[in-house]
């Protein structure tokens, strides 16, 4: 079954050509040109990817993100313009997983929807081992599940891949763009302060006091390491 995706634009010439790119590739893709529309289509019949423009008629793609972090995982991929550093900033920090500016090739948008499949893919099937715990942190791969202390904490799936990917080698260091290429499972990593971003949210889910950082620890000017606590 193919997978289902929404794409949410009020430019119809954008639309039409995501559309025509990805039903060209096997996917099953509806479309919507306001942020109300897409909120009600993903809640309502359920997607396996929101293809979401931040700067939408009404209720902003930014709001949308927030909204829908609040009762769903679905990936969301958003579109911004090329000048718009805050607005991705501040989508990422809605809940989003990837972004790409425009304007932008089909290619590389097309090549990013099916590396957000794969991470999923690896995420439901487990990979390596089935649990890796780092002190009072336990990440079970196979149920995408992760505790804290003993305690259920609800991640994103960007947020649950860079804490799977940190707890490889707990002590380690990662570069930002260590961290980045894995996340985008892509050489072409944009920008790499949206590493910062997802770090920061990931923080306040799994942080003693939901900011300390003792878990994730930053290494100034080479990147992030995890800590048993």
């Amino acid at each position: 079954m193919s997978e289902r995706i929404l794409v949410v634009d009020d430019e119809p010439a954008i639309v039409d050509a995501v559309t025509y790119a990805l039903r060209s590739e096997g996917f099953d893709v509806e479309s919507r040109g306001d942020g109300e529309g897409a909120l009600d289509a993903v809640l309502s019949n359920g997607f396996d990817l929101l293809i979401l423009d931040l700067r939408l008629p009404g209720l902003s793609g930014i709001e949308v993100c927030r909204r829908l972090r609040a009762s769903s995982d679905v990936p969301i991929l958003i579109l911004s313009a090329r000048d718009a550093e805050v607005d991705r900033v501040l989508g990422l920090e809605a809940g989003a997983d990837d972004y790409v500016t425009k304007p932008f090739s089909l290619a590389e948008l097309t090549s990013r929807v099916r590396a957000i499949f794969r991470r999923r893919e690896l995420d439901r099937g487990g990979a390596e081992f089935a649990i890796r715990a780092v002190g009072g942190l336990r990440i079970d791969l196979v149920r995408h599940r992760v505790t804290v202390d003993r305690r259920d904490v609800e991640l994103t799936p960007t947020e649950f891949k860079l804490l799977a990917f940190l707890a490889r080698e707990p002590g380690r260091v990662f570069s930002r763009r260590d961290v980045m290429q894995h996340l985008w499972e892509s050489t072409y990593i944009g920008d790499e302060r949206a590493c910062d971003v997802h770090v920061s949210k990931l923080r306040k889910k799994i942080e003693p006091d939901g900011g300390e950082r003792q878990r994730i620890v930053t290494v100034r000017g080479v990147g992030y390491r995890l800590e048993a606590v």
